[in-house]
């Protein structure tokens, strides 16, 4: 069972979990909205990969994702929910279509995803789907009402769906990242993230490799006595 596939494959997260399931064997299908970045990670691997471009505010194209993806390798084992996006505001100031944009895309779309991948993982009794989610939605942050609110209640359905399906061989998990050094974080100016290592008892950033390794042991069948859990990777920011 060596399929798998994940969202939000362009970022430098997504770029990891690619490179950590291509090392380890697998058949990847890997999905994102930017053109040039998936022709990219096409030209970088030129075998067991096979880039789908898919809006995953398009519930049609989802369906599309799931047609394309099980002509490509039969059915996902595997399945990583790491798309996201971010429309931050002041909660007095928030806007109806910043709400619905992060919640659609967020935790509507992964819901999504999600029912129509796993109506295979339950016929052949064995699956793994990990979501990422993030340690804001456990420790809030100013001016992300809606991002914490999507990423908690993907926590949430995290543990739901991992009680329906846990007598048919699925672990359904989520790994919480903190402070990651993504293209993001290289926008903080350095007194801003000085001030953020300071939080963190291993006093330093995180790296996309050490999100990628925990999605990837979630994934394993050392992972199987493991479901319905948040692993928060974040230095021990949160405890």
């Amino acid at each position: 069972m060596k399929n798998v596939l994940i969202t939000g494959a362009t970022g430098g997260i997504g770029n990891a979990l690619i490179r950590i399931f291509y090392e380890n064997g697998y058949n990847i299908c890997a999905t994102g909205t930017n053109n040039e970045k998936l022709s990219l990670i096409q030209d970088t691997y030129k075998e067991r990969v096979n880039c789908i471009k898919c809006d995953l505010f398009d519930e049609k194209e989802i369906e599309d994702l799931v047609l394309k993806s099980n002509e490509y390798y039969g059915s996902t084992n595997v399945l990583v929910n790491n798309a996201g996006i971010t429309k931050d505001n002041l909660f007095i100031r928030m806007k109806d279509t910043e709400w619905n944009e992060v919640l659609n895309l967020n935790l509507k779309s992964n819901f999504k995803l999600t029912q129509l991948i796993i109506r295979d993982m339950i016929k052949s009794r064995w699956g793994r789907i990990i979501n990422i989610t993030s340690d804001a939605a456990k420790i809030g942050n100013v001016g992300q009402v809606n991002y914490v609110a999507s990423k908690a209640a993907i926590e949430g359905m995290t543990r739901t769906i991992a009680n329906e399906v846990a007598s048919r061989g699925i672990t359904v998990n989520s790994v919480s990242p903190g402070f990651v050094n993504t293209e993001i974080l290289k926008t903080v100016d350095e007194k801003k993230l000085t001030e953020m290592k300071s939080k963190i008892p291993l006093g330093r950033v995180g790296s996309i490799e050490e999100i990628a390794n925990a999605v990837y042991f979630l994934s394993s069948k050392e992972s199987s006595y493991i479901t319905g859990q948040v692993l928060h990777v974040n230095g021990g920011l949160t405890m």
